[in-house]
């Protein structure tokens, strides 16, 4: 830093193109220092003929003798790390059990320095492997690595069509993968440079489903044996499938796939509420409860089951409205008291950003790789801290590891946090493919402290198991065969 005195001003030259412009201390031309008027950067530059310099004002005119030779004498600001390039983009994919997961590797200039995110649609996980493969490299190598929020707008609009599922987890891989970059070239933990930590640990829930009432209690109280303050209880799976309904007529006119599910709407719905009241009984009113209904109901009868179980004082109800019927939720919040937790389905911000500035749910419910990763994620909490919408991620067993990490980092910072959809740990097997898994303890989650995301892939045992074309086809019918919309 330099200073020079010109006419009644001082200049500390703060950088080739920046310098701080205050009177002269020492000068006899004021009686009292005062800060000059400068009009604008023109008018300061013709008085003083400095060219082009840019100009930053302020008053330390009053600063004594001794702080402006210290002033003065300041090292210039550090410019930081040097940049790196995108030198490779690839997709991971693997099943190491009957899911596939696909993790996004992208590689840098720098030796040995590379990120992953996940971009897991199970699916259709082949789909998202090809558009990442066949398109990243072409459109990301060579750009500056540490540019995400401008990587992630170049991936998102150089489609021109856009806000497809696939699409949205080649990017969320990408995009993450970027930001266990930057934490690592940082030295720390990804929650550090998103902001620190609002909590010690990342609260979980975990699922206590069953063929009965009676054996839906008995694992609700297992899992808060294991510590869990939080449990999500169903008949079965989702619409009780195999439990609530007989053989439907549309297999016997052979009508269909034989591996399509049946569900009968009705009894499910009248099998809810005493689910609930059997787990209060045998559990108590301190485990806090939840329930899916997977978008597997008509919207009348959700708010049916939404009224029913009021008595009982559920965390919250998931998904009891499709994307296609977003039309209810004005009738559906004036028709109930239960908290709402939607979202796992939504794509884009036109699918959220109204009914959050309305305040028509309460948890933010996102597949965080559907909507583009971590940077959209952070977007989409940030907008539910002003209407008091707390977060509560899609965290599926069809979330990779790398996945569930970065959840766990955005929720150790979110103030807005809720919960995060747990699967009481990851398996010895799933460690051995993502070295560094969060762990679980008592029903909450920890990150490693190791700089990124702290999870690796085992890239040589990963090709063994490569993903595959067996992902799950969510095909659900009513008896006599008409399609259901999850």
């Amino acid at each position: 830093m330099v200073g020079i005195t010109c006419l009644n001003i001082k200049v500390y030259l703060l950088s080739p193109d920046k310098m701080l412009i205050f009177n002269n201390p020492k000068s006899n031309i004021m009686k009292k220092p005062e800060k000059q008027n400068i009009t604008g950067r023109r008018d300061a530059l013709k008085m003083m003929g400095l060219g082009s310099a840019g100009i930053v004002t302020g008053n330390l005119a009053d600063m004594s003798p001794a702080w402006a030779n210290k002033v003065e004498k300041m090292t210039p600001p550090s410019k930081g790390l040097p940049p790196i390039k995108i030198t490779n983009v690839k997709a991971i994919g693997v099943r190491p059990g009957n899911i596939d997961l696909v993790v996004v590797k992208v590689e840098t200039s720098e030796p040995g320095l590379y990120g992953l995110g996940c971009a897991t649609f199970n699916q259709r996980a082949l789909a998202v492997i090809e558009a990442v493969n066949k398109y990243l490299p072409d459109l990301c190598i060579g750009r500056d690595a540490e540019n995400i929020e401008d990587m992630w707008r170049v991936a998102y609009y150089s489609s021109y069509w856009r806000n497809g599922p696939v699409l949205n987890n080649g990017i969320s891989g990408l995009c993450d993968a970027l930001w266990d970059i930057k934490a690592k070239r940082a030295n720390m933990p990804l929650y550090q440079l998103l902001g620190g930590k609002s909590r010690f640990a990342v609260d979980c829930y975990t699922s206590g489903d069953g063929q009965s009432p009676e054996a839906i209690a008995e694992n609700v109280q297992k899992a808060m044996d294991d510590g869990f303050r939080h449990v999500r209880i169903g008949a079965g799976r989702y619409g009780g499938p195999g439990v609530l309904g007989a053989n439907p007529d549309f297999r016997d006119a052979g009508y269909g796939m034989p591996t399509d599910r049946f569900m009968f709407q009705r009894g499910y719905a009248l099998a809810i509420p005493k689910v609930f009241e059997v787990v209060r009984k045998r559990c108590g009113d301190e485990v806090e409860l939840i329930h899916d209904i997977h978008e597997l109901l008509e919207p009348r009868d959700a708010i049916n089951v939404c009224r029913a179980v009021e008595q009982f004082h559920p965390y919250f109800i998931e998904d009891p409205l499709s994307p296609e019927n977003t039309h209810w939720w004005k009738l559906f919040r004036e028709s109930t008291s239960v908290p709402i937790a939607m979202g796992e389905l939504f794509n884009n911000v036109n699918e959220y950003l109204e009914p959050m500035s309305n305040r028509r749910f309460d948890y933010i419910r996102c597949h965080v790789s559907q909507i583009g990763g971590i940077t959209q994620a952070m977007k989409i909490a940030h907008l539910g801290e002003w209407f008091n919408i707390k977060t509560a991620w899609h965290g599926p067993t069809d979330t990779s590891p790398v996945g569930h990490a970065a959840l766990a980092h955005m929720e150790l910072v979110h103030p807005n946090f809720g919960i995060h959809e747990g699967r009481g740990g990851f398996s010895d097997r799933l460690s051995e493919f993502f070295p560094g898994c969060p762990t679980i303890k008592n029903g909450y989650m920890y990150v490693n402290e190791a700089p990124g995301v702290g999870v690796e892939i085992n890239e040589k045992l990963a090709s063994k198991y490569p993903a595959t074309n067996d992902g799950g086809r969510w095909t659900t019918r009513k008896r006599d065969g008409t399609i259901i919309s999850p």
